[in-house]
């Protein structure tokens, strides 16, 4: 059994409330959250803005990049008791976490670390028309009090994709991680004392959203920038939040990703690279391929070609060394999952693959669902506009560039999309009219940290990754010298 307490100014602190914290593939109890009230948020973030006039504050870029790539260096040191924890919090298999989530976890802070360290500023000689000379100087300086809001399906890399360029940049941070996954954060806050980041700079509280951690975190006036990952409601909810002392956000919300497969793609490359897209980590991706558009001369031999790879998944826990996807993150997120498979026969879907919950004997208490491909829904189904959030695509016919692209933007969402073509004309002039923050083509989830990440309408605002972070972390301020 294990306690997750809060982390605050560098020690691990209790409250009076607490929680249950379970593991998802066998609803099996892993330990106790411990609840943050007003007062332990209050502590946090006092501790965060002390620590931004203390040594943090007054550290070099250099011993900065070097005390956060040291963090990194630590994430892999450790890298098992991060695979465990986060293979447990979310029932995802530990070869997964191996993968993706805790190397991630340590790239992001080496990668953003090397962005301040190189990252450069410009400067202008100036002469007006009354002869005065100026020199303009750009200088960043670190936005203060970071709240970190992030999800539960890729807890680690999802944080320190927020944390890493905050401390790098030289922000204090805050982090409220989701109550279905409190182990990796809270794992992090050892990570920091043994790499000795001074206290305060690194702060956790567990909580919920409503009249709990998260809200009394987003509402403190004393936060002065708040990045979220989420779902849009609570995005919603959070800008409502930073409206009062107009504090900056940085939010990256739902998606109804489409992938489009024109018949000249190679159609085992678009195949596989679908797999993957709707698939992967159970469909609970922000960027998942929910509706799949595919040109009308192969639509058939796709539909069988993709049902075909799909039954041969292979269901399993953590840790199960065969198993290539995992649980849902909860028993309430499978209810809500088997409602909009239920609901898609409603509407009239041809089930081609899956629609229920697969037997898993002696884990029958464990949030499974079955790998769902549908057929025949009308464009306006719920099921095709709203997002489903597993492991479940609608697959549709289209005749023509014109058509797929209507179809593919007839969303309030704009965050991904994925393109399957040999034609690079095509490639390229079907992208550039897709309304969405990231286009691949002839691949998916291909990610340099160095390029812009974020949504369009409903899916998000503002750019992360790269310098685009360093356009939320800091603020730019103009420093102006007459000569």
């Amino acid at each position: 059994m294990k306690e997750f307490k809060h982390f605050i100014n560098g020690e691990f602190v209790a409250s009076a409330k607490t929680f249950e914290n379970r593991c998802p593939s066998d609803d099996s109890l892993i330990g106790t959250v411990y609840e943050a009230g007003r007062d332990e948020v209050n502590a946090a973030v006092s501790s965060a803005k002390a620590a931004l006039r203390g040594p943090w504050g007054k550290m070099s870029v250099n011993d900065r990049v070097a005390l956060l790539y040291t963090v990194a260096d630590r994430i892999t040191e450790r890298f098992e008791d991060f695979v465990e924890a986060e293979s447990r919090d979310t029932g995802k298999p530990k070869s997964l976490a191996r993968h993706i989530d805790v190397p991630r976890g340590a790239a992001n802070f080496k990668i953003f670390a090397d962005v301040i360290k190189n990252v450069p500023t410009e400067a202008f000689r100036f002469e007006g028309p009354d002869g005065a000379q100026a020199t303009n100087i750009a200088h960043r300086t670190p936005k203060g009090v970071v709240a970190v809001i992030s999800p539960w399906n890729f807890p680690l890399l999802l944080t320190t994709w927020k944390v890493g360029p905050a401390l790098a940049c030289g922000n204090t941070v805050v982090v409220k991680p989701s109550e279905e996954t409190p182990a990796t954060t809270t794992l992090l806050g050892e990570v920091m004392n043994e790499c000795g980041v001074p206290p305060g700079v690194f702060n956790v509280v567990h909580g919920f959203g409503p009249d709990s951690a998260g809200a009394f975190l987003t509402a403190h006036p004393d936060v002065d920038a708040i990045t979220f990952t989420g779902e849009t409601r609570t995005g919603e909810a959070i800008m409502k939040a930073a409206s009062m002392g107009l504090r900056d956000i940085s939010l990256e919300c739902g998606g109804k990703n489409p992938a489009i497969v024109f018949a000249d793609s190679d159609l085992d490359k678009a195949v596989a690279g679908t797999m993957r897209s709707v698939f992967v980590n159970c469909g609970q991706v922000c960027l998942a391929t929910e509706r799949v558009y595919v040109e009308r001369p192969v639509f058939d031999e796709f539909v069988a070609k993709l049902a075909d790879a799909a039954s041969k998944i292979k269901l399993g826990t953590p840790d199960d060394p065969d198993a290539n996807m995992g649980c849902l993150i909860s028993k309430e997120h499978q209810q809500k999952v088997l409602s909009y498979y239920a609901l898609a026969v409603q509407e009239g879907a041809t089930v081609v693959l899956g629609g229920g919950v697969p037997d898993m004997p002696g884990l029958e208490a464990g949030a499974w669902v079955e790998p769902t491909i549908w057929t025949g829904l009308a464009d306006d189904a719920r099921v095709i506009t709203e997002e489903v959030f597993g492991p479940c695509c609608h697959i549709r016919p289209f005749d023509s560039e014109e058509e797929v692209i209507a179809l593919a933007n007839n969303t309030h969402y704009g965050l991904g999309a994925a393109v399957w073509t040999e034609n690079a004309s095509r490639a390229i002039r079907v992208s550039e009219q897709l309304e969405v923050g990231l286009v691949w083509v002839n691949c998916w989830f291909l990610r340099d940290l160095r390029t812009p990440f974020g949504g369009a309408k409903q899916s998000g605002i503002g750019r992360e990754g790269g310098v685009h972070s360093l356009e939320f972390y800091t603020e730019l301020k103009n420093i102006c010298i007459q000569l």
